[in-house]
């Protein structure tokens, strides 16, 4: 499995990377870069396989766009299982180079019932994934993560790596009520018990090949007009083995305060698809959609944009802010825009009217294949 650069290290070339330990402090907070491009990793062909999202609609139909297929998950035998839905994302990623197969599972959804119920139903190995990503440390992403390898960590490969944005995926998360201003838990992951469970923790906090068919873009430029849309407080400490390091931050977050979380540590997972370009997977897409993709460009030297795909944080956006991304999103001229989780309806609706031909719908239990 290919290994994470090396957090003080610039990526020049497609040499082997560098490894990168977690610890409890010490992390050394990467800020965005403008790196030059590394050789990324070719595959011939994709199949994203969504385990979890908010919605299943049993209507849909399978669809085609620009050489994108989806195929939708229908009812089994037993017709007393259903596929659950719930509000978080979690995709199974498997490409293919050549005669070799390589499986990824990126997020984990809210719940480990609703994730290992869906993959029993879909026909999910978990002894097949090679390797785990998180895209950030919200909790409808990282939920399910525990209970999972608690059910499966025994047929799952004996050395198991989870590829993490950085340190701020450790912080404790808060939600804040929308009348009274209260704080609410919004929960931590622990990396204590990741190594219980025999995880080994990266911080992917520059790009970072893994398992030489897919790219994290590490830390996200923030370039375009886009700006984080509200969505968690975020608190920088450490308090009872649980939280992150707050050595390399602000003031405020050095004295506890609980402040707006702007997400510097969120990353997106990225294919170069062999003749189709960049498949650029976003799980929430905080920093924006098209900061995303820049950045994913810019580290690969990959600038076709193929397909984009997952959750983009446009729900609470108001409708001038939509029109502007699609409208960026559109001179980027991709084949595809599948929308999933936070994306919200008004973007949908507004990919329907700039871009008609390159909306793909998608639900839970979708299967994308993207390539051969």
């Amino acid at each position: 499995m290919a290994k994470p650069i090396g957090r003080r290290d610039f990526l020049t070339s497609s040499a082997a990377l560098a490894g990168a330990a977690v610890t409890c402090g010490g992390i050394i907070h990467s800020h965005p870069v403008r790196a030059a491009p590394f050789e990324v990793p070719v595959v011939d062909g994709l199949v994203v396989q969504v385990l979890l999202d908010s919605s299943h609609d049993v209507f849909l139909g399978a669809q085609e766009v620009n050489g994108v297929r989806a195929d939708r998950a229908r009812r089994g035998p037993d017709f007393r299982k259903i596929l659950h839905n719930q509000w978080g994302l979690s995709l199974l990623l498997q490409s293919q180079r050549s005669n070799e197969a390589h499986t990824l599972l990126l997020d984990f959804g809210y719940t480990a019932e609703a994730l290992t119920n869906n993959m029993e139903l879909l026909g999910v190995e978990p002894g097949q994934i090679d390797a785990l990503i998180l895209s950030h440390g919200h909790y409808d992403h990282f939920g399910g993560l525990i209970g999972f390898l608690q059910q499966y960590r025994e047929v799952m490969p004996p050395e198991l790596t989870l590829y993490a944005g950085g340190e701020d995926n450790f912080c404790h998360r808060y939600s804040r009520t929308p009348t009274e201003g209260q704080f609410t838990d919004y929960g931590v992951l622990d990396r204590q018990e990741l190594a219980a469970l025999r995880i080994a923790t990266t911080l992917a906090d520059r790009p970072t090949a893994v398992g030489g068919h897919a790219f994290t873009t590490g830390p996200i430029a923030r370039t375009s007009f886009e700006k984080v849309l509200p969505n968690t407080m975020v608190e920088y400490a450490i308090k009872d083995g649980l939280g992150c390091d707050a050595s390399h931050f602000t003031p405020a977050e050095l004295q506890g305060k609980i402040v707006p979380d702007e997400h510097p540590h969120e990353h997106a997972t990225c294919f170069n698809v062999k003749d189709r370009g960049l498949v650029v997977i976003t799980s929430c897409g905080h920093a924006g959609i098209i900061n995303t993709i820049r950045q994913a460009q810019e580290v690969s030297g990959v600038n076709r944009l193929h397909a984009l795909v997952g959750g983009f944080h446009l729900g609470p956006a108001p409708v001038p802010y939509i029109a502007q991304a699609v409208a960026e999103l559109k001179a980027l001229e991709p084949d595809v825009i599948v929308p999933m989780h936070c994306s919200g309806l008004n973007f949908a609706q507004a990919v329907r009217e700039q871009m008609p031909d390159r909306l793909l719908v998608s639900s839970t239990g979708t299967r994308l294949t993207f390539g051969v």
